[in-house]
């Protein structure tokens, strides 16, 4: 019975050996001579001018969210394309009406304005 476990277990040691040892040897190999630029706080390219907990324009949430809202959806279409001929009319058809819902919320938040940012 365990024989039949060996090949995930196989699986998850050589993930763990893929994702530990470039770790380990960038450690191990890598240069070790830390400066002050080195050792400064990085935030968005430029230098930090204010506290870490300052308010943000809510565009800038605005935006953030509808690019998941609309990455996530276009997502939808890996799968389903994956299944097109299995689905037949029905599927596509619905496919269709998915995009034409989700291009008709893309124009009207373009309309709206919130996908500019000033």
């Amino acid at each position: 019975m365990l024989q039949e476990y060996f090949p995930v277990l196989l699986f998850i040691f050589v993930g763990i050996v893929m994702g530990v040892a470039p770790m380990v040897a960038g450690a191990i190999l890598g240069p070790h001579r830390p400066d002050a630029e080195k050792n400064s706080p990085y935030e968005c390219g430029f230098e930090a001018f204010d506290d870490a907990r300052m308010k943000f324009d809510v565009r800038y949430y605005l935006v953030a969210i509808l690019f998941i809202l609309f990455d996530l959806e276009i997502a939808f279409l890996f799968p389903w394309a994956v299944v097109l001929k299995k689905l037949g009319l029905f599927g596509f058809l619905s496919m269709v009406v998915f995009l034409g819902i989700l291009t008709i919320g893309f124009v009207y938040e373009w309309t709206k304005g919130a996908l500019e940012w000033e």
